[in-house]
């Protein structure tokens, strides 16, 4: 995919955003992010997501636990702290405004 610069820049500020919804009253493996992600303009790769889910843990946005794999070693599974969920409604404040703006400029 060929992606205009400018909108990267979008599409990388929105990863954040869709990650927590994701995440919003569930928790999941990243292969299960991933494969969600995947499924959408948003798909991005292990290299991208990592990173990400290791500095929203260092704000304190998510935690996880290890559970065991029938398929191999145990396995990290993510979910949204009481801060995670906050930031989460945050961004469903601001999007909401957003869209009204947008509406309000006109067609």
């Amino acid at each position: 995919m060929n992606e205009d610069p400018k909108l990267g820049a979008l599409r990388k500020g929105f990863l954040e955003f869709l990650v927590l919804r994701i995440l919003s009253g569930t928790t999941a493996y990243a292969a299960d992010i991933l494969k969600k992600l995947a499924a959408t303009d948003f798909a991005t790769q292990e290299g991208t997501l990592y990173p990400l889910l290791s500095r929203l843990r260092r704000e304190g946005l998510l935690e996880y636990d290890w559970r065991e794999s029938e398929a191999g070693p145990p396995r990290k599974y993510y979910r949204l702290t009481a801060a995670g969920q906050r930031q989460l409604g945050e961004f469903d404040a601001y999007w909401a405004r957003l869209n009204q703006t947008i509406d309000a400029l006109g067609s």
